[in-house]
């Protein structure tokens, strides 16, 4: 395993610092100082996690040393050899980064397929998760929406990226030709198309499966678990988050009115309200790691 930590000069704010770890390299940011967060971010096409997470990052740095990845398949990191759906992969990329980073102990926000990513993870390391932020996660069983079957089936194109912005927004003001571009570019960057057709292929209730939890297996945990999620959400039904709540011994769940499937986009201020004050973040001088 090795670390560069310093960020290589580049003109994308999308890419951080380096981790090589076997066969995977990890694009990842690691802003700010005090308790350590990770955010996990979702599986759109053309998604990392600056993509994601770019509204949330320069105001959460203030309150908490945050790390955010790019899951292997996604963004800028890189991975040796075949990948397909790898859910063992993506825990170890995980494990791999906070013990090259020496956090023993973090709390993860997780976004869409990163709520699977979160959820899997403190149930295999559960003495290494504080607490959880869920935001129009998986991790229920539920049969896919075709809003989800739209996301993992993109075949890039600037009409079905509009159509997939379009989705994931309840407030159709964004949905800009600026953000639709941008995402468009990303979508087809080097091999990114390529990589993104090998991740979720049909027939697809396999995944959300894959990425579920057995309700005995949920029932076990027991780290606080903030749920939130947009009403209007067309990936993710609300009903998923419900059923998490219902099955998780320590949860409560937000529901965000008039949003959809882009809480911290559409609502970012809420969503920083409910987080801020749900794991309990205030700056802190010099770098921590969660004891």
């Amino acid at each position: 395993m090795s670390r560069d930590p310093t960020p290589v000069p580049q003109a994308s704010p999308e890419i951080g610092s380096t981790l090589k770890s076997g066969r995977l390299s990890t694009n990842y940011h690691d802003v700010g100082s005090g308790s350590p967060v990770l955010l996990v971010h979702g599986s759109g096409p053309g998604v990392s996690a600056w993509a994601n997470w770019r509204l949330v990052l320069p105001r959460l740095r203030d309150k908490a040393r945050v790390l955010a990845p790019d899951m292997a398949g996604f963004g800028y990191s890189k991975v040796r050899g075949e990948l397909s759906f790898d859910l063992d992969l993506w825990l170890e990329q995980v494990r791999s980064l906070l013990d090259a980073l020496g956090i023993h102990r973090v709390s993860i926000i997780g976004n869409s397929f990163g709520g699977g990513i979160a959820l899997h993870f403190a149930a295999k390391y559960p003495d290494r998760v504080a607490k959880i932020v869920l935001m129009g996660s998986v991790g229920a069983r539920f049969p896919l929406t075709p809003g989800l079957d739209r996301v993992w089936g993109y075949r890039a194109s600037r009409e079905q990226m509009r159509e997939l912005i379009d989705l994931f927004a309840y407030n159709k003001a964004i949905v800009t030709d600026d953000l639709v571009e941008l995402r468009y570019q990303a979508s087809i960057r080097a091999d990114v198309q390529e990589r993104f057709s090998k991740l979720f292929p049909a027939p697809r209730q396999r995944w959300v499966d894959a990425l579920a939890l057995d309700e005995s297996t949920l029932a076990a945990l027991l780290q606080p678990v903030l749920l939130i999620h947009g009403r209007e959400d067309q990936v993710i039904p609300l009903h998923a988050s419900q059923t998490l709540t219902d099955m998780l011994p320590n949860a409560r769940l937000v529901v965000i009115e008039q949003c959809g499937h882009w809480v911290q986009i559409e609502h970012t201020d809420e969503f920083l309200r409910e987080i801020v004050g749900f794991l309990e973040l205030d700056a802190a001088p010099g770098r921590q790691a969660v004891p």
